[in-house]
């Protein structure tokens, strides 16, 4: 059975560990903004027809899933790093410390962590999966968290700057996007060490 999301819980549960943890990001790859990381741990009988990768749901589904997960979850943070931290330190080892901060800010300590891809060097045992966000019930509720909180903040930034299309783009490099920072510049939120910032950047220079 391919789709068993709850393989890797199930396996760990029977091994008499309880308290699992999911962690996710979202966020790498847009021009502005924060990345985001979420960790969740979910009650054994945790169950919500339909979860799955955060990409692949509607808005509708994932703002659906974002309350319910939250008052599921046995805890839940959330880990952001702005964009300034990004571009001191790349975006690989802001990823890793948004994922840190988000497990750091649980009010549960988790027995085991299982990570979407990402190695991270921690005091708790961790499982890497490599798309873990499809193969494991705990990391999609995770994207779906992480997702939506970045997703937000990206449609409030919208309101102050409405010509970059953010609310749309979630400040993804596209060409509505592009387009606005070759006729207005960048902001304080863009990401100084992107390429298409970057080049903007040199050409004022």
């Amino acid at each position: 059975m391919d789709n068993d999301n709850y393989k890797y819980e199930r396996e760990l549960r029977e091994k008499g560990i309880a308290l699992i943890a999911g962690v996710d990001e979202v966020g790498r790859g847009p021009l502005v903004g924060p990345v985001v990381a979420a960790c969740c741990i979910l009650p054994e009988e945790f169950n919500l027809d339909g979860l799955t990768d955060s990409k692949k749901l509607s808005e509708k589904k994932r703002d659906f899933f974002f309350e319910e997960i939250k008052k599921q979850a046995i805890a839940y943070g959330i880990g952001i790093i702005d964009e300034r931290k990004i571009d001191e330190v790349n975006i690989y080892e802001a990823t890793k410390l948004a994922m840190k901060q988000a497990i750091d800010n649980l009010s549960v300590k988790p027995e085991h962590i299982l990570i979407d891809a990402m190695p991270l060097e921690l005091d708790i045992p961790t499982t890497s999966i490599i798309k873990g966000d499809l193969k494991s019930i705990t990391i999609s509720a995770a994207s779906v968290l992480a997702k939506v909180t970045r997703d937000r903040m990206l449609i409030e930034l919208d309101e102050k700057y409405p010509m970059y299309d953010f609310k749309n783009n979630k400040g993804y490099p596209t060409k509505k996007h592009l387009a606005a920072i070759a006729e207005y510049g960048i902001i304080d939120e863009h990401r100084r060490s992107y390429g298409p910032v970057k080049d903007y950047l040199e050409r004022k220079v």
